[in-house]
């Protein structure tokens, strides 16, 4: 498959990046867009980012999953709040031959995906990114930006690094995102609930942005601590390890950030449905089949399932 064609659901403010970067560099990209899919498709998009601004005035812009065309990567890019409506999104784009991208945030999202287009048609994508959608099609990227791609296999296998890793990152580094590459999908998601249980979760109670959670000594604690949890928890229902030298980078590398309101408080405040169950619920359910003590990730769920009532889906 020399040359790719991607489509991407949901074109926030991750898969509006992401998605504008790869047609930037001349891929043949088609986004699937919801409220502002008639701005994108008179006016295309705009990025503004800490690496250079830029616009894109004609793209391939959709309103209904059905009109696209079937591509050869989907890249999943939907908040989890709204994957009940998969089996209609995915079905009608993915190639014979294509693959699914997941680029959610939680656990056990692959498994899901695979029940609607084959264990066989599954790759993820774990984002590091600061950005958040400012306005019809309109982008602000903020810091960060790689994209840590793994393959997926079931009963949380790991698969190594794969040619299709290597081909779909090779077209994303094309296009000037950074790439990364684990060789076990569990692990990576593991590790990415280091860091989105508790800086997610806190900015939300605390309505507070990520610098001022690490600037006071007992909310920069309270985070460390809810990290050390998903860590055991980790070890505990997958066998997976994850040491201190990590969680230590994790806390630098939140230090070194631009002050960030990350995505879940802005759904809070917007008054969206949160990704409670994906982030929070599935990693505590984890833990208490495996019978490892997470008090401080349990109260944190139960906070976040009284802030998230009544919200609509």
């Amino acid at each position: 498959m020399a040359e790719r064609s991607y489509a991407i659901i949901g074109t926030g403010a991750l898969g509006g990046f992401y998605g504008a970067r790869l047609a930037k560099a001349g891929l043949d990209v088609h986004f699937l867009l919801h409220s502002d899919y008639r701005h994108v498709r008179d006016h295309g998009l705009a990025v503004d980012s800490v690496e250079g601004d830029f616009t894109l005035p004609d793209v391939h812009a959709y309103g209904h999953a059905a009109d696209m065309p079937r591509c050869d990567v989907v890249c999943l890019c939907l908040k989890t709040t709204a994957n009940g409506l998969l089996g209609k999104l995915l079905t009608p784009v993915v190639a014979d031959d294509g693959v699914v991208l997941v680029l959610q945030n939680g656990l056990g999202i692959e498994e899901q995906v695979a029940g609607i287009v084959g264990p066989g048609r599954v790759m993820a994508g774990l984002c590091f990114l600061c950005s958040n959608k400012v306005g019809p099609g309109h982008i602000c990227h903020l810091d960060y930006g790689y994209v840590t791609l793994a393959d997926y296999a079931a009963k949380g296998r790991a698969c190594g690094v794969t040619e299709r890793m290597r081909a779909v990152g090779g077209d994303f580094e094309a296009a000037g995102i950074p790439v990364r590459y684990a060789e076990d999908l569990p692990l990576a998601r593991w590790q990415k609930l280091i860091w989105n249980v508790p800086f997610n979760g806190l900015s939300v109670v605390l309505r507070t942005s990520t610098d001022r959670i690490m600037a006071n000594e007992h909310t920069r604690r309270l985070a460390e601590e809810l990290m050390r949890e998903i860590a055991a928890a980790a070890n505990a229902s997958a066998g997976r390890i994850i040491d201190d030298g990590f969680l230590r980078g994790q806390l630098r590398d939140t230090e070194k950030m631009a002050p960030y309101r990350p995505s879940m408080l802005l759904d809070c405040e917007a008054g969206r449905p949160m990704e409670v169950e994906a982030i929070f619920g599935a990693p505590l359910r984890a833990a208490r089949q495996a019978h490892c003590p997470t008090p401080r990730l349990e109260t944190l769920y139960q906070l976040l399932k009284h802030i998230d009532s009544g919200r609509g889906a």
